[in-house]
């Protein structure tokens, strides 16, 4: 790594980072409704987002500096099997096609926030909701975590901050910085500020991209070489070459499927989803969405240019800030360091107010204030987004960035298992409460003690692939605890139903399923405390 300041490179990303920090305060007037203090308008923009700005703000929700770094960082350590996140994110897309509407629907019909009122109202369990509003919460605090990971990533290849014997405080005082700006637009514009940020941070990223898959090459000798250099690595490392080898198959496959499943899971996807003002928006954006997939294949290209750069690092998740330090001029380095930058602040924006509104409606008001008032309601998630980013900054500072990786993967195992009661939920109400409960509990507890038994590349825990039950071959932790958490629900189903276990109320009828913005019966102007469901919940 270079030493001292690169000062080029730091004023750019100062510039861009002082722009979308005015550009977060100001979103809160955007679009600003006359009352605020509700979480339609705080915690989903006032469910107003049509077709392009969902498509930003999807995008900046999914593709994160997380993404932007550790991908290629995954190519860069292990070559062609860190390439499983690209056929899943082409996965992902005609799945959610066929759920993501009727989950909009419902929801605005009956003013659901989160994936938890959905399960309440769907299945009359505060129970299970509860359920899935802490595996949401837990799934998503490391996730926010690894934003500022990213960041603190571009400061040190950047020389900010010092080194490693530097005073604590001085060394970490950019990344406070960054965290308090976060922090404050996010409490003061909601929903609005990521959403503005995100074309900001999508049009760099989309920039850098396109340079960097022209210019690079040219500098290393084309493809050609950059993939025989790679090839060598793997071949030295006992690896086989670029394609993981015959045992690793099954490990990509069910890597790719099961995140494929868990990504649209995840709280801080349902919460941009449900920003948008119709149905047909959101059937709109799962067809252009895969641009991102597109972008996502050349930017894990980035791992094979860094190998033939001769990129060496300790950390590997600094391999593609050093490449870009070490290929670009500086003032084009502090363009794609802000990419990254900007990158992180979006999710973790949207991330932290999602696990606030999980909080908030399905913790703080079904179990503790059951009359709060639709202010009152956004007051709490305000403090609760704060506190959630406060920890996620605790975890980095206190903790080995390798951990904070493994916690998030985790986090994959443990949001696949709410796919039974949300996405199952959507399409029939066959599926028992109890069962649903059970089988989540099963899956958790599976999950969490095969991925702690399991060694990771980095720690003796928190591995995320493992052998498979029954079948001899590796795959993915999350996607077998999946299947158990499926099997019990639907033998516990069959149980259950056959000595006629009391069954939950379902307030939702089956023509809430297509209601768009406008229909008759879709109460679009009432707090999301009580549209929909009479005497609040």
């Amino acid at each position: 790594m270079n030493g001292g300041v690169n000062g080029v490179a730091l004023a750019v990303f100062i510039f861009f980072f002082v722009a979308v920090t005015v550009m977060g305060f100001l979103a809160a007037r955007w679009r600003a409704a006359e009352n605020a203090n509700n979480l339609d308008e705080w915690g989903l923009g006032g469910r107003s987002f049509g077709t392009w700005i969902t498509w930003f703000l999807l995008g900046g929700d999914l593709y994160t500096a997380y993404t932007f770094v550790a991908v290629p960082a995954a190519i860069y350590a292990t070559g062609a099997a860190g390439f499983f996140a690209v056929p899943y994110t082409i996965l992902v897309y005609p799945l959610i096609f066929t759920f993501l509407p009727r989950l909009w629907s419902v929801s605005h019909k009956h003013g659901y926030v989160t994936t938890s009122d959905f399960v309440r109202g769907r299945f009359g369990s505060k129970g299970l909701s509860l359920a899935v509003a802490i595996t949401g919460i837990l799934a998503t605090m490391p996730y926010i975590a690894l934003q500022l990971v990213g960041i603190q990533a571009v400061l040190d290849v950047m020389g900010v901050g010092g080194g490693e014997n530097t005073n604590w405080f001085i060394k970490d005082l950019p990344l406070l910085i960054a965290f308090g700006v976060l922090a404050a637009y996010t409490y003061s514009s909601g929903l609005r500020a990521p959403a503005l940020i995100a074309f900001v941070k999508d049009t760099l990223i989309y920039i850098v991209i396109a340079v960097a898959i022209i210019y690079i090459p040219i500098k290393l000798g084309g493809f050609d070489d950059i993939f025989s250099a790679a090839n060598d690595k793997f071949t030295k490392a006992g690896a086989g070459g670029l394609a993981p080898a015959a045992e690793g198959q099954w490990a990509y496959g069910t890597l790719a499927l099961g995140s494929a499943l868990a990504l649209f899971m995840y709280p801080h996807s349902i919460t941009a989803t449900l920003s948008s003002r119709s149905r047909e928006v959101i059937r709109r954006n799962t067809t252009i969405l895969p641009l991102y997939s597109l972008m996502l294949g050349l930017l894990a290209l980035l791992g094979f240019m860094a190998i033939a750069a001769g990129v060496t690092v300790e950390n590997g998740q600094l391999a593609i800030p050093q490449l870009f330090e070490d290929m670009f001029p500086d003032w084009f380095t502090g363009v794609a360091f802000a990419a990254i930058g900007i990158g992180a602040l979006v999710p973790a924006a949207i991330m932290s107010i999602a696990a606030a509104n999980l909080f908030t409606r399905n913790i703080y008001k079904d179990f503790l204030r059951p009359n709060a008032t639709a202010e009152e309601e956004t007051k709490v998630s305000k403090l609760v987004s704060l506190l959630v980013k406060v920890g996620a900054l605790i975890f980095v500072l206190g903790m080995d960035k390798t951990v904070a990786i493994n916690f998030q993967l985790l986090g994959g195992i443990w949001i696949l298992q709410t796919f039974p009661a949300l996405v199952g939920g959507l399409f029939t109400r066959w599926f028992h409460r109890w069962a649903l409960l059970a089988g989540w509990a099963v899956g958790m507890v599976y999950g969490t003690w095969k991925a702690y038994d399991t060694p990771s590349g980095t720690q003796k825990h928190f591995g995320n692939t493992a052998d498979v039950p029954g079948i001899g071959e590796i795959g993915y932790i999350g996607l077998t605890a999946f299947v158990l958490n499926v099997v019990v629900t639907v033998v516990l189903t069959l149980i259950l139903r056959a000595v006629k276990a009391p069954d939950g109320v379902d307030e939702t009828s089956s023509a809430d399923y297509k209601a768009d913005a406008g229909d008759p019966g879709v109460q679009t102007d009432l707090p999301p405390a009580t549209a929909g469901a009479p005497g609040g919940h």
